[in-house]
C-alpha cells in the first residue's frame, strides 16, 4: 500500500515536515509495511520556505536587510533541492521575512512610511547566487507602498518633479513624476518570477489595497484616503511611463500593491499559492500509484475550499481518483465543505478541551494517536470485522 501525506503547517505548534512525520508515525503502528511519500505542503503564506526547503532537501540563507521602518532585520529565504521535472535553480521568499508586520511594534505601524526594500534585497541576493527562478509569498506585509522599496532595491529609480528619488512609505508615491527603469538589475531580465497570490483585490477603490488591509497595518480612516489616492496616482505615472495598465488586474492590491508592483516592474505571474507549491515539488508525479492521500492544514474550516493547501491537494487526488482524508488541528465553521468537494472524511486531532497553548504543546502526540486511531479503522475495514 503507498500512502502519500501531503499537509500544511499547524501554525504555531509544527512545520509540515513535523506534522508528516506525526501522521507516518501514527499509521506505522498499524501497517507498518506500506510505502510512505512525505510532501510537506504549503499554500504561499506563512511557512511556505520551511515546506518547500524540507519537500526539496534544500537550504536556508539568512541574511540582514533593511526591514519595513528602514531598520536593519534578520530574513531568510530558501533555495530548494533538485526536483524532478525542474532543472533550474529555485529559491522561495515570503515577503513577510524581510517586510512583514510582526516586524512592526503595534504602535509604530504606520503604512504612510513603512517600505518592501528588504524584501527587494532578498530577491538581489538570490540573484546574485546564480537563481533562474523564484517563488515570492504574499501576504502577511507591513507595507502600502505598491512594491516600490523592493524595485528600489533591484535598481529601479522613482523620481519627484525635483528629480529626487523618492523616500520611502505609501504616502510618498503621491510625490511620484517619473520611474527610470534603466539601472534595474541585469540579472532580472534572466530569471523567472512566480508570485503566490491567494486574493484578487484590485489596487485602489472599496476592495483595494489601503481599504481592505490598510487598517492592519495600523492606517486611519484617514490615512486610508491619503493611500488610495498615492496608489491611484502611481498607477497613472506607470502608465505614462509606458508600462502596462494594470491596476484593475486581480492582485494587484495584494500586500499593500505589491501584486502591481511585481506584475509591471518583474514581469512576474502572479499565480495560486498552492498550485505553484504543488507544482514545485512535483506533487503530481508523487500521487501516481497511490492507494491514500492524507493532507492537512491546523484548522479545516469553510475556507479551505478556497485555494488552501488541503483542497489544492485533494483537487489533484479527485483527477487520479485516489482517496483523500483530512487531519487538521481543529476543525471550523463549515468544515463539512470540502466534504462535498470530495474528500472521504476529516478528523480533528483535540481530544478534549484545555487551553491553547497546552494543545500546541501536545499537538505531536495528538497527531500521532489521531493517525493510528484512523489507520486502525481502516484495518478493520479491510477484514470486514464490522
Amino acid at each position: 500500500m503507498k500512502i502519500v501525506i501531503a499537509p500544511d503547517s499547524f501554525k504555531e505548534s509544527l512545520t509540515a515536515l513535523e506534522v508528516a512525520n506525526a501522521i507516518e508515525v501514527g499509521f506505522r503502528q498499524v501497517f507498518p509495511l506500506a510505502q510512505y511519500i512525505k510532501v510537506p505542503m504549503a499554500d504561499g503564506g506563512e511557512g511556505t520556505v520551511q515546506s518547500m526547503v524540507d519537500a526539496t532537501q534544500g537550504h536556508v540563507i539568512d541574511l540582514d536587510v533593511m526591514g519595513p521602518l528602514g531598520n536593519k532585520v534578520k530574513a531568510q529565504y530558501g533555495i530548494l533541492g533538485p526536483v524532478e521535472g525542474n532543472t533550474s535553480t529555485t529559491a522561495v521568499i515570503e515577503m513577510a521575512s524581510a517586510s512583514g508586520l510582526h516586524l512592526v511594534l503595534r504602535d509604530q505601524r504606520n503604512p504612510l512610511k513603512t517600505t518592501s526594500y528588504g524584501t527587494g534585497e532578498l530577491i538581489k541576493d538570490a540573484l546574485e547566487r546564480g537563481i533562474k527562478h523564484i517563488i515570492l509569498g504574499l501576504g502577511g506585509s507591513a507595507t502600502n507602498d505598491g512594491g516600490v522599496g523592493l524595485a528600489q532595491a533591484l535598481g529601479i529609480q522613482f523620481r519627484d518633479k525635483a528629480n529626487q528619488e523618492l523616500p520611502f512609505g505609501g504616502m510618498a508615491l503621491a510625490q511620484l513624476s517619473d520611474i527610470d527603469a534603466s539601472q534595474v538589475h541585469p540579472l532580472l531580465a534572466e530569471c523567472q518570477i512566480e508570485v503566490a497570490c491567494d486574493v484578487d483585490n484590485p489596487l485602489c477603490g472599496e476592495r483595494g489595497a489601503s481599504a481592505i488591509f490598510g487598517p492592519q497595518k495600523g492606517a486611519t480612516p484617514e490615512d486610508i484616503v491619503l493611500l488610495d489616492k498615492a496608489l491611484s496616482h502611481f498607477a497613472d505615472v506607470i502608465v505614462q511611463s509606458g508600462y502596462q495598465e494594470s491596476r484593475f488586474m486581480a492582485g494587484a492590491g495584494a500586500a499593500g500593491g505589491m501584486g502591481l508592483g511585481v506584475k509591471v516592474f518583474l514581469n512576474a505571474e502572479l499565480k495560486p499559492g498552492v498550485d505553484i507549491v504543488m507544482g514545485t515539488v512535483g506533487l503530481v508525479d508523487k500521487l501516481q500509484g497511490a492507494d491514500l492521500v492524507i493532507t492537512g492544514e491546523g484548522c479545516i474550516d469553510g475556507q479551505t475550499v478556497y485555494g488552501k493547501t488541503p483542497m489544492g491537494v485533494l483537487k489533484q487526488a479527485n483527477v487520479l481518483g485516489i482517496p483523500t482524508i483530512g487531519i487538521a488541528g481543529s476543525l471550523g465553521k463549515d468544515a463539512e465543505a470540502i466534504l462535498a468537494e470530495g474528500m472521504r472524511a476529516i478528523f480533528p486531532i483535540i481530544p478534549a478541551l484545555d487551553r491553547l497553548d497546552n494543545l500546541f504543546a501536545q499537538a505531536e502526540y495528538n497527531l500521532i494517536s489521531t493517525s493510528r486511531n484512523i489507520a486502525a479503522v481502516m484495518m478493520l475495514g479491510q477484514a470486514s470485522c464490522f
